[in-house]
């Protein structure tokens, strides 16, 4: 998942794209000021940083730079003024304001198109020693390598793909293979969670709309299937959509057109459809909820994710891959795991899949205090005692980012909003502490009044 800071000091230009892009996949963080825009380069490593032309502006985007090369920055602007100093300072972009929501969007999708051919360019020129490396999954097992050869089939030709799984099977990632061995590969990837959105919404957001079309909007904007024209639109969750949006999307995905809401002006695209989905869509057939007809249009190639329960070889592979890109993401010198940890991780039986997996690494990563992970660091895992509770606690157990973010919340509560205090309660350093209070947006009077 791409990660992106938004350190934009027009509030409601920051809320869209921060909606927008949360909408879209990506992981978005915002910094209210210059100095905490600073503050979270130094911790973190971005894909995409966005800031505006102001006195520090410049500074976050030198330091974004210096700190990952990789990193894209777009500037935003009063006027022109700003754009030569920018762009010879590092920036991928300036756009000069007022500007569109829509415009910037479009900036973003070529940021991470270009910084995606970048990417490709440097790793022509390394070995390639096995198949995940080459579509950005991790796996050696029999069931991932008969995933390789489906993608192999079905990356070159335009065929609509369906992919199936548990949710945290990296469907996601499957569909980014796809697209990115395919002959649309230099277009854009672009996502849409279709059960993120009330049945309104989600149809702007598919076909985007006319100024005017409803209460609000107040300029045209660009739909996904729009953005995506020469490339491929991803289409997750396509299980819950509504039978209106359904049958919208049918005749897109047939006739490879549409018409934006509140608009009479037929748009012609040309995009392929990799959908996903973790419900069973012949049963919703059966009981009325999806379409036979996009059913079946949408069904020529059927890929399946295994869960990973029936990959286990891949466990420590998976793990010491996410370990490696947290170690470097979060500046932690972690270097492995000691033997006990990865006894526990093979042993367990991941619920909630590859992205179980990742998130608990990610929390092992931050509250280990040594080189090697131990069992204590992976709290997730005593989860795996607590299943003899009442169903309810066992299922809020499950919630790994709720329980996470109530087990803050609580310290915070019983130091009386003292964070370092909290962080001794817990047993995690002050920057982990600091580092999840902003991950999960907590926020407490006592912070900002200390701040003015």
């Amino acid at each position: 998942m791409k990660n992106i800071l938004v350190a934009e000091d027009d509030r409601s230009l920051r809320d869209g794209l921060v909606q927008s892009m949360s909408r879209s996949g990506y992981k978005v963080q915002v910094a209210q000021s210059g100095k905490e825009a600073l503050e979270k380069i130094e911790k973190q490593v971005y894909d995409l940083v966005i800031t505006g032309y102001r006195p520090d502006g410049l500074d976050i985007l030198r330091k974004a730079r210096s700190t990952n090369a990789g990193t894209m920055v777009i500037v935003t602007g009063e006027n022109g003024t700003g754009a030569v100093e920018a762009m010879r300072s590092g920036a991928f972009d300036y756009v000069q304001k007022p500007l569109s929501l829509e415009a910037i969007e479009l900036k973003i999708q070529r940021a991470m198109e270009h910084q995606r051919l970048v990417a490709r360019l440097t790793s022509m020129t390394e070995p390639e020693p096995d198949p995940s490396n080459r579509y950005g999954l991790v796996g050696n097992s029999p069931a991932m390598r008969e995933i390789f050869k489906m993608i192999d089939k079905v990356a070159s030709s335009n065929a609509t793909v369906l992919i199936q799984g548990e949710t945290g099977t990296g469907k996601e990632r499957v569909a980014e293979a796809i697209h990115r061995n395919s002959p649309r590969h230099d277009a854009a990837f672009v996502r849409m969670n279709c059960a993120s959105l009330p049945d309104n919404l989600l149809e702007s957001e598919l076909f985007g709309h006319e100024k005017g079309a409803f209460t609000g909007a107040d300029q045209m904007r660009i739909g996904r299937f729009e953005m995506a024209n020469d490339g491929t639109l991803f289409l997750d969750e396509v299980g819950n959509m509504s039978a209106n949006t359904q049958a919208k999307v049918l005749r897109a995905i047939q006739n490879g057109e549409f018409e934006r809401l509140g608009g009479s002006r037929t748009i012609k695209v040309d995009v392929r459809i990799v959908a996903a989905t973790n419900i069973n869509l012949e049963t919703a057939i059966k009981e009325g909820r999806f379409r036979e007809d996009l059913y079946y249009r949408l069904n020529v190639v059927t890929i399946v994710m295994p869960s990973l329960r029936e990959r286990p070889e891949d466990i420590v592979p998976l793990a010491e891959n996410f370990l490696k890109n947290f170690a470097r993401e979060l500046r932690r010198r972690v270097q492995g795991f000691s033997p006990e940890a990865l006894k526990r991780l093979q042993e367990y039986r991941w619920p909630g899949n590859v992205r179980e997996l990742e998130n608990s690494i990610e929390r092992a990563v931050l509250m280990c205090e040594g080189e090697a992970i131990r069992p204590v660091d992976l709290t997730l895992l005593d989860r795996e005692h607590t299943l003899a509770m009442t169903p309810q606690l066992a299922v809020d157990l499950l919630n790994l980012e709720q329980l996470e973010k109530t087990a803050l919340l609580e310290a915070l509560k019983r130091s009386n909003w003292v964070q370092k205090e909290a962080a001794k309660l817990l047993g995690v350093s002050s920057r982990v502490m600091n580092y999840k209070v902003h991950k999960h947006g907590i926020t407490h009077d006592r912070w900002s009044k200390n701040r003015n």
